[in-house]
C-alpha cells in the first residue's frame, strides 16, 4: 500500500497514560485514559460516501480519497503511516444513573492529523471491532445506523449547528446481527463503518470515571492535556485555567443545545459519556427531528416511558450533565464558587442566545419581554394545532404585517380537525404577530434575510433518512448522496427538491425507522 505524506502527532496518548494491556480483551481498565486497540478487519471495505468538504478539510484530495487504499484504511484493514490506533476510556451517567466504565466499545480512534494549516482533527472509526471496553457486545455497526450518523454530522455543520463531522461510510461486506428493538427479533444486516472527525472526542465521562474511583492525579493529568490541546486560548490562563476552562465548557454546551432548540433537534440519549468537552453534538444515535410539534416527543423507545431526554428538556438535561462534570472536577479546586459560576453563566448564555434565536427566527430587530410571551403562545398553537415546526416558522416568513393570513401556515398542519380547533387562536396570534412587526424597525428584506438564515426549510427528518437507508440496504446509493446534496443547503430554496421540504407523510407516522428508534439505530 502506498503511504500519503500526512502528519500525525498523537497528543491524546502521548500526554496521558495508557493500558498497560493490548488488544481488545474486554477488561477493567485503571490509571490510564485510553487502551491500544487495533480495527477487526473487514471482509470487503468499499467506500459508499464521502463528504468532500470535511476530505478538504483534513488537506485529503481526490488521489487519495478516489484510492482503493482510502476505503482499506477507513474500513478498518489498513494503516496510514503514523496512525498508533487507541480506544479512550471513560464512564457516564445513563439515564440519571452511573454506570462506571463505558468506554469507546466500537469506536476506535486512528490519530490525530495535522493538517498543512496546523489545525488538529481526531479520525475515529465508529463500528470499526471489538475494543476492551466493547462488554459484550462485537463493537460493529449496521448500514442504517452508519447512514444515520454519516448524514446527520454533516447536516448539522451545514445548519450551524456545532458537531462533530463525517469523513466517510464504508460499507464492510459483513452482515451484522441487530435486534434493533430488543424484542427478539434479531436479524442480519449489512454492516458499515462511520469515520467521524472532531478535534477532540473527549466527553464529560472521561473525567468522571477517575473522579469515581477517586484517581485525582489522572483527573488533573486529563484536565491539564484537555486544556493544553483542545483550549488553547487558555494557554496564558495561570492558575484561572481551570476555572475558565470549566466556564468556556458551560458556555459552548449552552450554544449548542440552543441550537438544537433552534432547528427541532432533538439528540435522544443525552447521557453524560454522550456529551462533548468541546461543546459538539456527538454520537448520533437515536435522534430525531421534531416534525408536529411537541416538547414532550423523544425519538428514544428506550426512553419512551420516562422520557428523560425529551425535546423541550433538553437545556435542563444539559445543566444536569454539566453538574455532574462540576463534581468530578470538584477535586481540582480549593473552593467551589468557580464551579458554581461556570454553572450560573451556562444559564445566562442560553437564556441570552435563546432570546436572540427568538428575535432571529421571528424576524425582529430584537428581543423584548412581551416576545417571549408571544414565542410561547405560538409554540402553544403549534402544537394544539399537531402543525409541523419546520414548516411553520418558514411560513411566518410569509406573514403580511398588514394584512397577515392564516394561509401562508396551511401546509404546517398535520390534521384538519386540530387545525379548526386552533384557527380562532392562530388568527388572533397572527393579528398579534403582524402588529408587533409594524412596530419593529427592520424593514421587509432584512426581516426575510434574518429569518430565512434562523429557520431551515430542509433538515433530516427521520422519514427521509428511512427512505434513503432502505435503498441502500438493496444497494442503491443514490439516495444517500441525493441527501448529502439537499442538506448542503438548509436554508436555501432548492426548486425541484420539494420532496425532501414535506411534512412528514402518513405512512411514517409509526413505521420503524421513522417515529420509533432504539440505540441500535
Amino acid at each position: 500500500m502506498s503511504t500519503p505524506s500526512l502528519q500525525f502527532d498523537n497528543r491524546f496518548i502521548e500526554a496521558l497514560p495508557g493500558d498497560t494491556e493490548t488488544g481488545p480483551r474486554v477488561r477493567e481498565v485503571r490509571g490510564a485514559a485510553w487502551s491500544s486497540v487495533l480495527p477487526t478487519p473487514v471482509a470487503d471495505p468499499q467506500l459508499l460516501a464521502l463528504s468532500a468538504e470535511v476530505a478538504a478539510l483534513l488537506g485529503l484530495g481526490p488521489d487519495l480519497t478516489g484510492s482503493p487504499d482510502f476505503a482499506r484504511v477507513f474500513g478498518g484493514n489498513a494503516l496510514y503511516a503514523g496512525m498508533q490506533p487507541w480506544a479512550a476510556n471513560y464512564g457516564g451517567h445513563q439515564f440519571g444513573h452511573w454506570a462506571g466504565q463505558l468506554g469507546d466499545g466500537r469506536a476506535i480512534s486512528l490519530g490525530e492529523l495535522v493538517t498543512a494549516a496546523g489545525a488538529r482533527w481526531e479520525l475515529q472509526l465508529k463500528g470499526a471491532g471489538r475494543t476492551p471496553y466493547s462488554r459484550g457486545a462485537d463493537g460493529r455497526a449496521v448500514l442504517r445506523s452508519s447512514i444515520r450518523e454519516f448524514l446527520c454530522s454533516e447536516a448539522m455543520h451545514h445548519l450551524g449547528v456545532p458537531t462533530t463531522r463525517a469523513l466517510s461510510l464504508v460499507g464492510s461486506g459483513d452482515r451484522v446481527v441487530r435486534d434493533m428493538f430488543y424484542d427478539g427479533n434479531a436479524r442480519p444486516e449489512p454492516g458499515a463503518i462511520v469515520c467521524r472527525v472532531a478535534p477532540s472526542f473527549i466527553r464529560f465521562g472521561t473525567f468522571e470515571l477517575p473522579a469515581s474511583r477517586g484517581d485525582v492525579a489522572l483527573l488533573r493529568q486529563l484536565a491539564d492535556a484537555c486544556i493544553a490541546r483542545d483550549f488553547p486560548e487558555l494557554a496564558d490562563a495561570g492558575t484561572e485555567r481551570h476555572a475558565r476552562w470549566f466556564a468556556l465548557v458551560c458556555e459552548r454546551t449552552a450554544l449548542m443545545v440552543a441550537h438544537w432548540m433552534r432547528v427541532g433537534f432533538v439528540h435522544g440519549v443525552m447521557n453524560t459519556d454522550n456529551m462533548s468537552i468541546l461543546g459538539l453534538t456527538i454520537d448520533y444515535g437515536p435522534y430525531g427531528w421534531v416534525d408536529d410539534y411537541d416538547p414532550d416527543w423523544t425519538p428514544n423507545t428506550t426512553d419512551a416511558q420516562g422520557r428523560r431526554y425529551r425535546f423541550g428538556t433538553q437545556p435542563q438535561v444539559a445543566y444536569w450533565n454539566l453538574t455532574r462534570l462540576a463534581q468530578a472536577l470538584s477535586p481540582l479546586f480549593d473552593d467551589v464558587a468557580p464551579l458554581h459560576a461556570g454553572l450560573a453563566h451556562f444559564q445566562s448564555v442560553h437564556a441570552r442566545r435563546e432570546r436572540e434565536d427568538i428575535a432571529a427566527k421571528f424576524g425582529l430587530a430584537q428581543c423584548r419581554e412581551d416576545d417571549v410571551a408571544l414565542r410561547a403562545a405560538w409554540l402553544q398553537i403549534l402544537q394544539d394545532g399537531e402543525m409541523d415546526m419546520t414548516l411553520a416558522f418558514r411560513g411566518l416568513m410569509a406573514v403580511d404585517p398588514q394584512a397577515p393570513t392564516v394561509t401562508v401556515l396551511e401546509e404546517a398542519f398535520y390534521n384538519p380537525e386540530r387545525r379548526d380547533a386552533v384557527l380562532p387562536a392562530l388568527q388572533a396570534w397572527l393579528q398579534q404577530y403582524a402588529a408587533r412587526l409594524r412596530d419593529d424597525p427592520l424593514d421587509a428584506q432584512a426581516r426575510q434575510q434574518q429569518m430565512a438564515a434562523a429557520n431551515p426549510r430542509y433538515v433530516l427528518r427521520n422519514w427521509l433518512a428511512q427512505e434513503a437507508i432502505e435503498r441502500a440496504e438493496q444497494g442503491d446509493l443514490a439516495g444517500v448522496h441525493a441527501l448529502q446534496a439537499v442538506l448542503r443547503h438548509p436554508y436555501d430554496l432548492q426548486p425541484g427538491r420539494e420532496h425532501y421540504a414535506g411534512k412528514r407523510p402518513e405512512w411514517a407516522r409509526d413505521k420503524a425507522g421513522c417515529s420509533m428508534l432504539s440505540c441500535s439505530s
